[in-house]
């Protein structure tokens, strides 16, 4: 039997963050087993806490980040809360930032500053253009790299850009954070020091562009914007059906395409019309064909286009909505929901993705801003006296 032993049980990191980059990583690495310490400004703490009131009065960004973790109301422009935080740095593994550019230096928590003094810390550093560079110091926010990394030019539709609907650069960087410092890990078991990992939130979601970039190598057109359809595979995107619902299609192959004019369109000469029997001809000529299998769909329900794509093995899926994906059947079926708790009671939660048969999840409570300061301060020795001098000061 399981004693569900953790990756990351008794990994210990204090984080310096706000918003969704640094926070998204620092619960992964919660998810897995460490201990996170997450510091904030006390009576204000990281402001996607007040972002919007939708999970029962908490933020929706909020909730989705930041579970399984401590909050330590803690002023690092005060000296004594300097004091406090590196006491927590000299046993901790892991320090995880993403302040504005150069406010982690000018404190004195550089790699290089922090490593001669915890040769053991492993220093993760996000920021959004990274280090170095004339974009050093600019501002970075989510939309704005999106726009900065190429992601809007071939997102939307031919007349518009659009950008995605989630935080789609500042889950990139967490992400390349997280398996940054796994690795980071892994490389102080060999070495017995800690290392630095630099995170940009540009250079992550560039990294995501790179179909696009290679499409359009060398001065080549880069694909085009297509809305919901695939930019350079057809029929490959949303089609109404006519019971008003949509149903995604996907189309891959030639064979497929084949299967699809037979099974789908009852057309079997369709698919060696000249026009159509190789996917850079219904690229060319989607919206004749994109005509021709609306009109078809028209004839049907959602549930008898599905069933028929099912039948012939061509990959499909329902445009669900929110609610729909609250109650989609494949996650209830694997059970995939859980709850944490919370200051405004249990909450629905996502297993992480990625289950690992030896164990479960660390899956506990999302902290109210500064819930766990005394109990940490007391951790690091700190007297009664000497929290309430520090409450005093503003400083906790």
């Amino acid at each position: 039997m399981s004693q569900n032993i953790r990756p990351l049980d008794g990994i210990t990191v204090i984080s310096l963050e706000h918003a969704i980059a640094a926070p998204f990583c620092t619960r992964q690495l919660a998810d897995m087993g460490a201990r996170v310490i997450k510091v904030e400004r006390p009576k204000v703490g990281d402001f996607a806490r007040g972002y919007d009131e939708r999970v029962r009065g908490m933020a929706s960004h909020f909730v989705w980040t930041n579970r399984s973790k401590e909050s330590l109301a803690l002023d690092l422009k005060h000296p004594e809360a300097q004091k406090a935080l590196h006491a927590l740095l000299k046993t901790a593994d892991v320090l995880v930032q993403n302040l504005a550019p150069g406010a982690a230096a000018r404190m004195g928590l550089s790699f290089d500053d922090l490593q001669v003094q915890y040769p053991q810390l492993i220093v993760c550093d996000i920021s959004g253009y990274g280090e170095g560079g004339p974009y050093e110091t600019k501002k970075a926010y989510d939309l704005l790299i999106q726009s900065e990394s190429g992601f809007l030019s071939v997102t939307g539709s031919p007349d518009e850009p659009a950008k995605a609907g989630c935080s789609m650069s500042d889950i990139a960087a967490g992400m390349y954070a997280y398996s940054g410092i796994l690795n980071a890990i892994l490389l102080r078991g060999k070495t017995g020091r800690g290392s630095r990992v630099d995170v940009s939130m540009l250079e992550s979601t560039v990294e995501w562009m790179s179909f696009p970039l290679y499409y359009a190598f060398e001065g080549a057109p880069p694909p085009p914007r297509a809305g919901a359809a695939h930019a350079t595979i057809f029929p490959y995107g949303p089609f109404p059906v006519g019971d008003g619902n949509t149903i995604m299609l996907g189309l891959q192959n030639e064979r497929e395409w084949v299967i699809f004019c037979e099974k789908l369109m009852a057309q079997p000469a369709l698919a060696k019309d000249a026009d159509f029997d190789s996917n850079p001809k219904r690229v060319k000529n989607r919206e004749r064909l994109r005509a021709l299998i609306v009109d078809r769909f028209s004839q049907m329900t959602i549930e008898e286009v599905t069933e028929r794509l099912e039948q012939a093995q061509i990959a499909n899926a329902r445009v669900n909505d929110m609610k729909a994906v609250w109650a989609h059947p494949q996650l209830a079926a694997r059970q995939r929901w859980t709850q944490v708790d919370s200051p405004v009671g249990k909450l629905p939660a996502l297993l992480p993705p990625g289950t690992n048969s030896a164990f479960d999840a660390q899956m506990t409570a999302i902290p109210e801003l500064g819930e766990h300061t005394l109990k940490i301060l007391g951790e690091i020795g700190l007297s009664a006296e000497q929290i309430s001098v520090l409450k005093q000061a503003g400083a906790i």
